[in-house]
């Protein structure tokens, strides 16, 4: 099975990785993980003024942050981990990733706004849900 992880270094990622280290079906040694983190743009105006080479490196090292230890955790378990990094909007860049990357599955935790939020801020899980076509294992 290809498992796309959907993190962003959040203690509901932590809690999405330890659900997996006691789920043996889904550490089978026949599957295959793929870690997304997806940071939001700078605005315009700061991207203008730090320039591009700056702009890339805060990037890259806010992936690193993200995608080191989860890295680390599958390192452990006997797994290598295909790192993927985007800038965008979570949700959608998410989905788009899940369906064009022939994915079998989707793991991520869900921050578990209540409903008000939800409809006030927005869900990455909600938008997740609403685009993807891949099925989607919700870790709360």
């Amino acid at each position: 099975m290809n498992i796309l992880l959907a993190v962003d270094g959040s203690s509901f990622t932590k809690k999405m990785l330890a659900y997996l280290a006691t789920h043996e079906e889904l550490l089978a040694p026949t599957h295959t993980f793929t870690a997304v983190t997806v940071q939001a743009a700078l605005p315009p105006r700061a991207r203008a003024a730090l320039g591009k080479p700056a702009v890339d490196q805060y990037y890259a090292d806010e992936a690193d942050k993200v995608l080191n230890p989860v890295g680390k955790f599958l390192e452990r378990h006997g797994f290598q981990l295909k790192r993927v990094a985007k800038v965008g909007p979570a949700g959608e860049t998410i989905s788009k990733l899940a369906d064009a990357g022939q994915f079998d599955l989707l793991v991520m935790g869900s921050h578990g706004h209540g409903a008000l939020a939800t409809l006030v801020m927005g869900s990455v899980t909600t938008q997740v849900l609403a685009h993807c076509k891949v099925p989607v294992l919700i870790v709360r």
